[in-house]
Order: C-alpha cells, then structure tokens, then sequence
C-alpha cells in the first residue's frame, strides 16, 4: 500500500507498506520463528529496490504468519 501526496503540481509517492503474508508457518515452532523474525528484520538491507528508494520514500513492513 503506497501513500501518494501532492508535491506542487505532481503527485508523489512518499510512504509505501508492505505486509508479508507467510503461508504454512502459523504453527511455527520457536526457532523457526526466531529465523523469520530474523530474516524479516533484515530483508530491506539486502532488498535492491528497498535501498534504492529508502532515502526518498519511507519504507515499513508487517508479517502475517498463516
């Protein structure tokens, strides 16, 4: 989901979220949650499009285990 302001004349998008929807680990057990706690903690640092963007748009991110 992206938030889109007017900046002048021309709309500009300055806050996108993105929820990771994990299918089949809603019963996860402790360290595999650890791991997706882990990775998902540390995805945007490895994301190319996250890093390209981040000093322009502000970038959040949620996790839905199911």
């Amino acid at each position: 989901m992206g938030e889109i302001e007017l900046d002048g004349k021309v709309l500009v998008i300055k806050r996108i979220h993105v929820t990771y929807t994990l299918r089949g680990a809603g019963d996860a057990d402790e360290e595999t949650q650890e791991k997706i706690d882990r990775a998902h903690a540390r995805h945007a640092e490895f994301c190319p499009v996250a890093r390209s963007i981040r000093d322009s748009i502000d970038i959040s991110t949620s996790l839905e285990l199911v």
